[in-house]
């Protein structure tokens, strides 16, 4: 097991499954659907303890809250890191391109630079 940056690519340029994963849970808590679900939780975590019901209630509609938080932690961490690395290599592309521009040529570093437009929808 290695723990690698989640947004290098691997050999066959595939995503793995954890990376399929984190993107369709990141495209699903961004819509309006799972900001409707998170609302009813905290109307039920809320309605909970507002009935005074048992502490076994209150502790269930808290670990659900918990465990909703945790997941989405994750999820947006995920996303972070791949955001991140792809400004980075774009930004290092820039670099070059300019650099081979101030010096007259056009080479490897043009082609990374058309490359690492819409990099993010990629990674």
């Amino acid at each position: 097991m290695t723990f690698q940056h989640p947004a290098c690519e691997r050999q066959d340029g595939r995503r793995g499954r954890f990376e399929q994963f984190a993107e369709l849970a990141s495209n699903f808590t961004s819509s309006p659907v799972f900001a409707t679900l998170c609302l009813g939780l905290v109307v039920a975590f809320v309605a909970v303890h507002v009935a005074g019901l048992s502490f076994k209630w209150q502790l269930v509609a808290g670990d659900a809250m918990g465990a909703v938080t945790l997941l989405l932690l994750a999820m947006l961490k995920n996303s972070e890191r791949r955001a991140e690395h792809a400004v980075q290599r774009k930004l290092d592309a820039i670099a070059r391109a300019l650099l081979e521009q101030q010096e007259g040529q056009r080479g490897q570093a043009h082609e990374d630079l058309k490359a690492a437009i819409r990099m993010e929808e990629r990674l």
